[in-house]
């Protein structure tokens, strides 16, 4: 796990070195950034919030926050999966079984002038897991990589769950903030 996390924070550090050395400017998220973007989402019951998209040497990053409340699935999963975009999880609060799989069924794909594609996810749709491939229980700290091509989604809230979402776009589709 330890490999994992220094890994993804070596990854994310080389991508904004990288573009710091072409002349752009570093940028810092403070933690009471996410917190009140997180309670921002809880209030309006907005799922995601785009905090900061910046240009990087190698395509576009993102930074976001999602909330979720408590749920339970009972049978499908709802899901979404990014064609182009992959994504770094680290959960801020609460706890929940997140489920992937390569594949989903009923898939309808996101509008591509919509603002969700636009300005979060890139191209995207969203479907239904009727057999996960994994399914883990994620909490405080931990820290999810779902690349680009996954299907994924939540089988199960626990307890209301913030997490913060680096988006990795490649292909440079979503909108800078």
């Amino acid at each position: 796990m330890r490999f994992l996390i220094a890994f993804t924070l070596l990854t994310i550090s080389f991508v904004f070195t990288a573009s710091a050395k072409d002349g752009q400017v570093v940028t810092v998220i403070k933690s009471s950034t996410l917190e009140e973007t997180a309670r921002k989402a809880e209030n309006e019951k907005i799922i995601d919030i785009a905090v900061k998209h910046v240009e990087a040497a190698n395509g576009n990053l993102g930074i976001g926050v999602l909330h979720r409340p408590i749920m339970k699935s009972e049978g499908p999963i709802t899901a979404i999966l990014h064609h182009k975009q992959s994504e770094i999880y680290r959960i801020m609060a609460g706890s929940g079984t997140l489920a992937t799989s390569n594949s989903m069924t009923d898939v309808r794909t996101l509008d591509p002038d919509g603002f969700t594609v636009q300005n979060l996810t890139g191209p995207s749709g969203f479907g239904k897991i009727i057999t996960p491939e994994n399914s883990q229980l994620v909490t405080k700290g931990d820290i999810v990589i779902i690349p680009a091509g996954i299907a994924h989604g939540f089988s199960e809230i626990t307890e209301a769950i913030d997490y913060m979402v680096v988006r990795i776009d490649p292909d440079k589709l979503v909108a800078l903030k």
